[in-house]
């Protein structure tokens, strides 16, 4: 696939390393830094709170930041994988995705655990690796990923745990292409975006999928709802699609942007953010119905974003951390 993925896992001690942090330049409220990650990509990026943060890229690297990203400790997990995506329940309570593992901290992080590891033989011996998981409260969540022979995709990766995940059960999809992001927003209802403009959808907790017509063949890598009806997501070729009826109706949003766009976020009903290839940063301030695109002052890609009401967060190559504040 196009987007940032690889890999898996095994876990060691976790030791912390200072990598800090350097100011480059900002633009439009957005502040760059690169963090000493030896050259690695940053693929996911999570705030517990205003001043608890984790980064998680290639090769491993895993940090995170308790002075709301003036400085960064790293996390050795020994691993070798890429980390997907990093996810919190609460303050201490996160979980983090490689390959086909899922590492879990239950002391905010200072030490993790493999919680639990797919193995090739629950995909009739095809690779698994697992991209995006979500919770709906402290017990029932999600994994979403893709099972593969070689480079070619097989089949796709959906499971559940109903026990804060000690246990995981593998669902069945109405597709078999690459699942890539999950986003929930109540004890019902949740969405998943893959390959192939896929777009599922739940009404029973996660336990039975349907799919939505999405209206495109286009990739989609990322997925975001405020509320039970009204989403957004995005994709290859700067594809946005908005719904106002949870999904029922999808609509393409002109993108002022044609590179692939890889993360959205809405901080109210009202704003929201895009990012992707290229540096790319789009904003809208009335429902998604029209992006302009911001200054990011780079033009490296950024793979992963997080808004909450006061700073906004964006990663992408080599360590780069931009910072927008409110």
């Amino acid at each position: 696939m196009i987007s940032k993925f690889g890999v898996r896992g095994l876990l060691s001690i976790l030791i912390g390393f200072y990598v800090g942090s350097i100011i480059s330049y900002s633009q439009s409220g957005w502040t760059g830094a690169h963090i000493n990650s030896g050259g690695k990509d940053l693929n996911a990026v999570y705030f517990s709170d205003t001043k608890h943060g984790w980064v998680g890229g290639d090769g491993g690297f895993l940090a995170s930041t308790e002075d709301a990203g003036a400085s960064w400790v790293e996390r050795r997990l020994r691993i070798d994988h890429a980390i997907n995506d990093v996810y919190f329940v609460s303050k201490d309570h996160g979980f983090a995705l490689t390959g086909g593992s899922i590492f879990e901290t239950s002391d905010g992080g200072h030490s993790w655990q493999e919680g639990h590891k797919f193995s090739p033989n629950d995909f009739g011996g095809a690779s698994p690796e697992l991209y995006s998981l979500r919770f709906n409260g402290k017990k029932r969540g999600w994994v979403v990923g893709s099972a593969s022979r070689g480079d070619v995709i097989v089949n796709s990766i959906l499971a559940i745990t109903r026990d804060s995940g000690v246990t995981w059960q593998v669902l069945r999809a109405p597709t078999n292409q690459e699942l890539i992001h999950i986003d929930v927003v109540d004890e019902k209802r949740g969405w998943i975006v893959g390959a192939g403009g896929a777009i599922l959808h739940t009404e029973d907790a996660g336990e039975t999928w349907t799919r939505q017509k999405s209206g495109t063949e286009a990739t989609l890598y990322h997925v975001d709802f405020r509320n039970e009806k009204q989403g957004w997501a995005v994709g290859e070729r700067g594809t946005i699609l908005r719904t106002e009826d949870g999904g029922n109706s999808w609509t393409r949003v002109e993108s002022p942007a044609r590179s692939t766009l890889l993360s959205v976020q809405f901080v109210n009903e009202d704003e929201g953010w895009i990012v992707g290839r290229g540096g790319v940063i789009l904003r809208s301030g009335n429902r998604g119905k029209t992006w302009i695109e911001q200054e990011s002052g780079t033009k490296q890609n950024l793979y992963a974003l997080f808004i909450d009401k006061k700073n906004g967060w964006a990663v992408g190559s080599n360590g780069l951390i931009l910072k927008y504040q409110r």
